[in-house]
């Protein structure tokens, strides 16, 4: 049996931030060694970072990543290392792998097939590369092949297949086992959404036993670039069978995974099938002969973090939960903030946001130690302490801002998730700032302003005046303000902008409203494996969602406003997510819903419709929010509709019509 060492690392990288992401290289490189890896896979676009966006067409990037190549290649003695970076020829740009073996470069291999789906946007910087075509580039002044290629490392074949190639139905693995490929490597910056884990694990599964190799999928770490969050995710598998897997959502800068893997078995394997056909003779052959002598090397137990695939296959709670507390870890130290501020309001949005950050100081300590957790925060006076409400507390600050309109219900309760966070509390009475507004422009207007006539603008001014407070307390702490807004609110405009839409970040507005209150109560009872559950959210969970804005005899609530939040949410699945007309989304909800007047349900339809086109630019205004599903309506990235519309008329007198 031929044994040989590999190796994949998960790697928290920062677009363009050329130092750091060097020194993540080679301390990922240099444990490869210490751990006597011979093959070491990185992730996609590892040296540059991959969310550079139009900065990869800039001619400075594209030559300071080759001058980052060439600082890294004296660290590659003895190894076989592929990095990522994005390599331009024949007036193109392309995504591509640089295969380092022993110091030197030995080819250029690019992606076949580019991400140009929702959050994806490859196809604006980048071309795809044509299979089974390779040809000759210069570099340092020495003729380097790229394209498509295979590399005969002293008789082990090596392969790509590149993020995106292996989610295609045409992916280039079946190829590669044809021409006798041995181990396929996938630099990977597979981004973070529900249920992604899954889809990963059997693409790399199958991969390895499908095409009788093993592979290798390393994948980026953290929030990188500001809105996309990895969560690692790396695998090792060899014919069919996983041989180890990495920890996924974790704080360090890199992880590295190790297997030992046997050639000949997957060689038997292949031999077995009859899946062999060499291009024989082939002029314009792409394989690339290297000399390299693997060391013996003996089989030895996987050093995963964990290889237990239970404990990375989490419920779908606590995945929000790992995945939102890790992007709001990277965003606070990689924006170099003094910690978050926000506007606790004793609702549901506002608390599920402070226990997240409350979260991320739990899991951060708890991987890192407070001397790890101190070095990702070096540029804060942090406390010498073990306790995460000490942390919570220099790191959080929440304000109650109170009008004559809010209830000892909801202070209560914003004041009891504080102290259960261990969170700064401070209280605002915002009514004289509202009152003074309602005075200058009564007199103004030369009328007083009522509840029958207003009622619209006298909401929206209580939800205003809040927000210059809380920008003080962040400017004040040099900290980052956190918007509120759920999902559910941005799709239908149940916002005020410049109030509770005021922020820098919004991390829960990919999030749907129902969603966030049974997590909130699943936070409350049970919560995530390693954590003890927070009986003081029970004060949110008690209330009906209400925005606390009209007078409290009243009795406001967000369902009266809008309707249920449950049929909200199946509205918008079926006509943004699934692009249904209303008569289509309506005939589809009332298979589900027979219980509900059909003229009810019809209503309801057509005040989302209505609602989503008019609100299309508050939705661009919102700030950045964390990706998490095919469901986001965040315009920059996923969700694109016309700021100006025709407002679904026609769509919406055919729903008229056949009720």
């Amino acid at each position: 049996m031929q044994w040989i060492k590999v190796g994949v690392a998960a790697l928290n990288q920062t677009p363009m931030e050329w130092d750091g992401n060097k020194q993540r290289i080679l301390s990922a490189i240099g444990e490869a060694r210490d751990q006597e890896v011979s093959i070491l896979c990185l992730p996609e676009l590892c040296i540059t970072g991959y969310g550079c966006e139009d900065a990869f067409h800039s001619p400075g990037l594209q030559q300071t990543a080759l001058e980052i190549l060439n600082e890294i290649l004296p660290h590659t003695q003895d190894l076989i290392v592929s990095l990522g970076l994005p390599i331009q020829y024949g007036g193109a740009m392309f995504n591509s792998v640089c295969l380092v073996v022993d110091q030197q470069i030995r080819g250029f291999v690019a992606k076949q097939h580019l991400a140009g789906d929702g959050i994806h946007y490859e196809p604006r910087w980048f071309q795809a590369w044509p299979d089974n075509a390779a040809t000759e580039t210069t570099l340092n002044q020495s003729s380097v092949p790229i394209g498509d290629l295979i590399f005969d490392c002293g008789g082990v074949r090596l392969g790509f297949e590149i993020c995106e190639d292996a989610w295609t139905a045409s992916r280039p693995g079946k190829d590669l086992s044809e021409q006798g490929v041995d181990i396929i490597l996938n630099p990977s910056a597979s981004h973070f959404a529900f249920g992604k884990h899954e889809v990963r694990r059997r693409l790399v599964l199958e991969g390895s036993r499908a095409f009788f190799v093993s592979y290798l999928y390393a994948n980026l770490l953290g929030n990188e670039a500001g809105r996309a969050i990895y969560d690692g995710d790396a695998m090792i598998a060899s014919a069919g069978k996983m041989m180890t897997s990495g920890p996924r959502f974790s704080y360090q800068d890199y992880y590295l995974l190790t297997a030992s893997i046997d050639i000949d078995t997957t060689r038997m394997l292949r031999s077995r099938s009859g899946a062999f056909r060499p291009d024989i003779g082939d002029k314009d052959s792409r394989m690339v002969p290297v000399d390299f002598d693997f060391p013996i090397t003996k089989p030895e137990s996987s050093n995963s973090v964990t290889d237990d695939w239970e404990c990375s296959s989490y419920l779908k709670e606590e995945e929000f939960a790992r995945a939102i507390a890790l992007g709001l870890f990277d965003y606070l130290r990689k924006s170099r903030s003094n910690g978050f501020v926000l506007s606790l309001s004793g609702g549901a949005d506002s608390a599920a946001t402070g226990t997240l950050v409350g979260l991320m100081v739990h899991w951060g300590l708890q991987e890192l130690g407070i001397e790890g957790f101190k070095e990702k925060l070096s540029y804060l006076p942090l406390p010498e302490t073990e306790s995460p409400r000490e942390l919570v507390k220099v790191l959080l600050t929440c304000a109650y801002q109170a009008t004559i309109n809010s209830s000892e219900v909801t202070r209560d309760a914003a004041e009891a998730v504080a102290k259960a966070l261990g969170a700064r509390y401070v209280e605002f009475d915002v009514d004289p700032i509202v009152n003074q507004y309602m005075e200058v422009v009564t007199k103004a207007l030369g009328r007083e302003l009522t509840w029958d006539t207003d009622d619209l603008a006298l909401q929206n001014i209580q939800a205003r005046v809040r927000s210059p407070s809380v920008w003080m307390l962040a400017n004040l702490n040099q900290a980052l303000l956190l918007s509120t807004s759920n999902r559910s609110e941005a799709a239908v405009g149940y916002a005020t902008m410049d109030g509770d839409t005021s922020g820098g970040l919004s991390p829960i507005a990919g999030i749907d409203k129902a969603f966030l209150r049974r997590w909130l109560c699943w936070m409350e009872r049970q919560g995530p494996q390693d954590l003890q559950p927070i009986p003081a959210l029970s004060k949110v969970n008690q209330q009906e969602p209400t925005a606390e804005l009209r007078p409290q005899e009243l009795r406001q609530t967000d369902e009266a406003d809008l309707m249920p939040y449950d049929i909200l949410d199946e509205i918008e699945r079926a006509a943004i997510r699934d692009k249904l007309t209303p008569l289509e989304v309506f005939r589809r909800m009332s298979v589900d819903h027979t219980e509900t007047d059909p003229q009810q349900l019809a209503t309801w339809i057509e005040h989302f419709f209505r609602l989503w086109c008019r609100n299309q630019w508050k939705r661009e205004r919102y700030a950045p929010s964390f990706h998490v599903d095919d469901e986001n309506l965040d315009p920059k990235t996923w969700c694109r509709f016309p700021i100006l519309s025709g407002g679904f008329e026609r769509e919406l007198e055919e729903l008229h019509r056949a009720i």
